[in-house]
């Protein structure tokens, strides 16, 4: 695929630039025409364990691609290092991507990459991408706002910096007039939904954890709330899991799971073409 650059100047070539790009939740047709173009620019990619192998085959050829994934529970980079080699790669020159799963600038640690650029004294850029939970939502059919049935949205984390249950304003997460998507959920789900159901939020709601959203072998779970933490610890879903809860969600039934094996069928046949 090929993209037509349009003028810019925001890459000083003497000393180098970085970009924040958003490579969405897996699915590489939800790119941007931004991001597919910072990626045919970048001599350098520094790409997070979640991207999807596939988004990097829209990289240029000659661009050198790097790993420097955090795993949830697992080894990781540490996050000072990663924003030193970015730092360090930009200043000797490099057009450096940044790329990162879902949105950067949503639990994406977009502001600690963006203050190192900032004090290295580097231009830095962003490129947004589709969140995990806009993407899941679209596969689902189910739109996480409605006039009757959901005010307004939350992303919440589902872990804090050792891997618990961090503090939450949790009388807002039992709002049954909002939906609240949490991201990183799985080893804390089963407290998080005794605290909300605790707040006050009626353990019926709706919630479906869906794991590697928008891929092919895209997983849904649903059921409510109460329910919801053991199935998830029964089945132990792979890959990046987000948890959607609230009314909105009503529609979306357990035998969702068959119509996303059509919907990647469909997909798939929509790509051969």
């Amino acid at each position: 695929m090929s993209v037509s650059k349009p003028p810019s100047d925001r890459t000083d070539r003497k000393r180098g630039a970085v970009t924040l790009v958003g490579a969405g939740p897996g699915d590489p047709e939800l790119l941007t025409l931004a991001a597919v173009r910072a990626l045919q620019e970048a001599d350098v990619i520094l790409f997070d364990a979640l991207v999807a192998p596939e988004i990097l085959d829209f990289a240029r050829r000659e661009a050198r691609t790097m790993l420097v994934g955090k795993t949830g529970h697992g080894p990781s980079c540490r996050q000072e290092d990663i924003s030193a080699l970015m730092v360090k790669l930009a200043r000797s020159g490099k057009r450096v991507v940044r790329l990162k799963g879902g949105d950067p600038m949503i639990f994406g640690r977009a502001g600690e990459e963006i203050a190192a650029c900032r004090a290295a004294g580097l231009p830095v850029d962003v490129v947004p991408g589709i969140t995990a939970a806009q993407g899941a939502a679209a596969r689902l059919g189910a739109s996480l706002t409605h006039r009757d049935a959901a005010r307004r949205v939350q992303y919440v984390t589902g872990h804090d910096r050792r891997g618990d249950l961090p503090d939450m304003n949790w009388p807002s997460l039992a709002d049954p007039e909002a939906t609240t998507v949490v991201y990183m959920p799985v080893r804390t789900l089963e407290k998080l939904a005794a605290q909300v159901i605790a707040a006050g939020l009626d353990p019926a709601t709706p919630a479906v954890a869906v794991a590697r959203a928008t891929r092919p072998d895209e997983e849904v779970i649903a059921a409510t709330i109460g329910e919801l933490p053991a199935i998830v610890a029964a089945r132990a879903p792979r890959g990046p899991v987000l948890v959607m809860i609230g009314r909105t969600l009503a529609d979306v039934a357990a035998s969702d799971a068959q119509a996303g094996t059509e919907r990647t069928g469909l997909r798939d046949r929509r790509r051969r073409a």
